[in-house]
């Protein structure tokens, strides 16, 4: 009997999400995904998000007509990302730790947070030689004995940074109520730039959302162009998302943030994309 969540369990389920989904955009497959479509099969009642009657895309969840997945920039990085998410997290389609896993599916690994039966999965990636972890969380919050500002990993150990992905008061809890994360390291991160995120109102303007806050960690990480291509990802995200909630077309700076994209998208989509402008 596979464990709740297991890969044997949401597989079968996602692809089979897929197969019937009513919008023809292919749905990335990775981590967050395939547990999103998990999480809403054992739903007992619909989820009913902020903005839930609004056709989406499958893919991206933005509006259909401003879908964004031929966007989608695709990045390498030697770090990984671990995801701890907060029961409904996957579901909300203004969820941001799912823009980590469109670009960087083969780094990122997501788990619904469990304060006393965490995913055997979870606790094997935690132990696994290859990754050091560090759970990021502000420099302002508890366990000062823990914190760090700096990547010290050992030899042939690379970093897994672990982000616990809901509200804030939601993300403490996290924080406070996982004991087989209390012996890992806290990487503090001191952002230069305040959060662009209108989704949520964080309490402190240092708080900022799941994907900014793991732009800023591939920067510590040495990895600025994974970074950028996150940032400039999610920046598109959530201008679409927020145009949306509104009623009104993006703003010019769509464009912008379109041009900048254009080197982290696979070369091979870039030309196709090209040949239908030039066929229109």
């Amino acid at each position: 009997m596979p464990h709740k969540g297991s890969l044997a369990t949401i597989l079968p389920l996602f692809v089979l999400f897929c197969a019937e989904s009513p919008f023809m955009k292919p749905v990335p497959d990775h981590a967050v995904n395939r547990l999103r479509t998990w999480r809403k099969s054992i739903s007992t009642r619909p989820f009913l998000a902020r903005g839930g009657s609004v056709p989406r895309c499958e893919a991206c969840q933005l509006r259909r007509d401003w879908c964004a997945c031929d966007w989608r920039p695709e990045l390498k990085a030697e770090v990984g990302f671990c995801l701890l998410m907060y029961d409904s997290e996957p579901m909300k389609p203004s969820n941001t730790g799912r823009l980590i896993a469109d670009v960087l599916p083969g780094k990122t690994w997501a788990f619904l947070w469990s304060r006393t039966e965490p995913h055997p999965e979870l606790l094997a990636l935690l132990r696994d030689p290859e990754w050091q972890p560090y759970v990021v969380f502000p420099a302002s919050e508890k366990a000062p004995a823990r914190l760090t500002e700096q990547l010290l990993t050992a030899p042939g150990k690379r970093p897994l940074f672990i982000l616990l992905d809901g509200t804030w008061p939601e993300a403490r809890k996290m924080f406070n109520k996982s004991p087989y994360l209390d012996a890992l390291p806290v990487l503090a991160v001191r952002p230069e730039s305040l959060s662009t995120y209108g989704m949520r109102v964080a309490p402190k303007e240092h708080q900022l959302c799941t994907a900014e806050v793991a732009a800023c960690v591939l920067e510590v990480a040495g990895e600025a162009q994974a970074g950028l291509g996150l940032q400039l990802w999610f920046n598109l995200f959530s201008s679409r998302y927020m145009a949306g909630r509104v009623n009104r077309w993006p703003g010019e700076e769509d464009a912008v943030l379109q041009q900048a994209l254009v080197p982290f998208l696979n070369p091979m989509r870039e030309n196709d994309e090209n040949r239908e402008s030039t066929l229109d």
